[in-house]
């Protein structure tokens, strides 16, 4: 056999797998040219927080520790959270803003157990319409699904900012009272009294209806006008 031929013989061999090979790598190299993405794995790492961004830089998800859990962001910018130390992950739509979250903890302290967790998801702009939440302080506990109505205008983070305040403490008060920080509509759980119960509630947060069931079985069913006084109550024996 000539060398022509010998190195013929061997192209046509080889072909399909250099072929293939070809393919493999040029979609390797296709993949992280129109992702940008390349992935790193790692048997265990050590963090304190951890930012999820979109590729333009947008925040979308926080996941830290007490020390490090973030403010408020609305639209990418961050405001003093009044209350916020605990360990969770934070969510954020697609403008930068909050829009639910999840925090837990939990501890013995000389003695006494206190702690709890919360999961909810927030109306754009504003507070949770819904929330999970469970907790317990010296042997008093709660579980709680609640429904809430939010209005349409945006929580006014800068008065919150300013809340410390005699003057943002009564405006906010005033706020409150108007229904503009939200109300409470459905609230079904386990209260600190150990009853199970199912309450529903007017546009301002009244109760209105209270089913409930006692630790001992008792079951009633209870109708209330707008002050809160019992008009009527069913029970078994009717």
């Amino acid at each position: 056999m000539d060398s022509d031929s010998f190195f013929a013989d061997r192209i046509r061999r080889w072909l399909p797998a250099l072929l293939t090979i070809g393919l493999i790598i040029g979609n390797v190299a296709w993949v992280r040219a129109t992702t940008g993405r390349k992935t790193v794995s790692f048997d265990e790492i050590d963090v304190q927080r951890i930012n999820v961004r979109e590729p333009d830089g947008t925040l979308r998800m926080v996941i830290s520790n007490t020390s490090a859990a973030p403010g408020v962001m609305v639209k990418g910018k961050e405001y003093r959270h009044p209350t916020r130390n605990e360990t969770g992950i934070i969510f954020m739509n697609d403008e930068g803003t909050e829009n639910g979250g999840l925090i837990f903890g939990g501890s013995r302290k000389e003695g006494k157990v206190s702690g709890g967790g919360h999961l909810s998801f927030d109306q754009y702009e504003q507070d949770q319409v819904i929330s999970l939440d469970q907790g317990e302080d010296d042997g008093v506990r709660h579980a709680t699904l609640t429904f809430n109505d939010m209005p349409d205008t945006p929580i006014p983070w800068s008065l919150l900012e300013r809340s410390q305040t005699a003057a943002a403490q009564a405006e906010l008060k005033k706020l409150q009272e108007s229904g503009g920080l939200g109300v409470q509509r459905v609230v079904l759980g386990k209260t600190v009294e150990r009853n199970s119960v199912l309450e529903l509630k007017d546009a301002k947060g009244r109760p209105r209806m209270v089913l409930k069931v006692v630790p001992d079985g008792g079951a009633t069913i209870e109708f209330l006008d707008e002050s809160g006084k019992v008009v009527r109550r069913v029970t078994p024996d009717g």
